[in-house]
């Protein structure tokens, strides 16, 4: 039965239950995703019934260009986004990775759940078992669609080329494996190991190769800033950790003004030393990785100046932090984490950093 934007159900006893729908992509990689977010839930909150709700986005539609060339920063979250705002579903679960660093008016990130490994991983087609990215035989293709991991790799390994491949999880494997067009394709490692297949992954690529893009490995839900209810249920997948290294990545993406379209390439690192610190590693490349510029920054996590302790304060879109809203975590810990992203980006900034990503972008639009 429907009351207002909400659906709700009566079980045998005449009990009557709230129906939490959840919208992801259709992909098999999208619904395992989608499936542990909701395992999750329903362990935390057996009551609740639950109901998957799977749509096509434009991105899973457009397989013969680049992501890079679509143009377009939404690409595997704009229907999800539509169902959302129109009440068709109650949440979503995304790969942060493909969350724009600004949320469209009214929606907010009300949950981070904890990372997988974030980096990339090299799979090989089968007649080269056992090699690495440094022993394939000169100019043997290396298949991936991202320009962040095609600047980075063209500098580390030049006597490799590297061709564009689109596709889910599953079609990439199969056009390298099907075919000799690909000696081996990058892929997030995050993805095949949620996908069972780690034993495809023959090389984990580390920051020295390949550092991997922001929000890589964690997966977020999306919900509607206003659905106070529905932001308190799933706040509690929060990962801590996770939060703060992600929000930094994000402000440091935000503040440079990237995306799909230019090499931008992270990695963090929360450390318990004397005092609990993350560590911001950031970097910009051109199209051919021949210019980079790559420094790291650190912030203490520990209270002090900001106060700790907040207690969950009104929903409140403006508490958001590059559109995550996680008033669990201590503010002031959150507010250094997206602190240090910007302040990060601000000082590659003054080293040339968006003469760099300029040029590649005008470039990649050329191509």
């Amino acid at each position: 039965m429907e009351e207002g934007p909400y659906k709700y159900i009566r079980d045998g006893d005449g009990k009557v239950s709230r129906v939490i729908r959840i919208g992801t992509r259709k992909s098999q990689l999208a619904r395992i995703q989608t499936d542990s977010v909701a395992a999750q839930l329903k362990q935390l909150y057996p009551d609740v019934h639950l109901e998957t709700v799977a749509m096509s986005t434009t991105g899973d539609k457009i397989l013969d260009t680049a992501l890079s060339k679509i143009g377009e920063k939404s690409l595997f979250t704009k229907e999800l986004e539509n169902a959302l705002e129109n009440n068709e579903v109650d949440l979503v679960v995304h790969s942060l990775k493909d969350l724009p660093t600004t949320l469209p008016p009214g929606f907010t990130i009300g949950a981070v759940l904890k990372r997988e490994n974030p980096h990339d991983a090299v799979v090989l087609h089968p007649k080269h078992a056992g090699k690495t990215l440094d022993t394939l035989p000169e100019k043997s293709v290396v298949g991936t669609s991202s320009l962040r991991r095609a600047a980075q790799l063209k500098k580390r390994f030049p006597h490799l080329d590297f061709n564009d491949i689109r596709g889910n999880l599953n079609t990439r494997l199969k056009k390298l494996d099907d075919k000799d067009d690909f000696s081996a394709i990058i892929l997030a490692a995050a993805g095949l190991r949620r996908m069972g297949w780690d034993s495809r992954i023959s090389q984990i690529l580390g920051p020295e190769d390949c550092m991997y893009a922001v929000g890589q490995g964690a997966l977020a839900v999306e919900v509607r800033a206003r659905d106070a209810d529905i932001l308190e249920m799933v706040s509690v997948l929060h990962d801590p950790d996770t939060v703060l290294r992600c929000i930094a990545e994000r402000a440091f993406l935000r503040r440079l003004e990237g995306g799909c379209s230019v090499p931008v390439a992270v990695h963090t690192q929360v450390k318990d030393c004397q005092v609990r610190t993350l560590y911001l590693t950031g970097a910009v490349f051109s199209l051919d990785g021949a210019e980079s510029l790559k420094e790291t920054m650190q912030t203490s996590m520990a209270a002090g100046g900001g106060g700790g302790g907040e207690t969950l304060q009104k929903v409140d879109e403006q508490v958001q932090r590059v559109g995550v809203t996680a008033t669990k975590i201590p503010g002031h810990a959150q507010d250094r984490a997206e602190r240090l992203g910007e302040d990060l980006a601000d000082l590659l900034l003054s080293k040339g950093a968006k003469e760099i990503l300029t040029v590649a972008r005008q470039l990649n639009d050329a191509r």
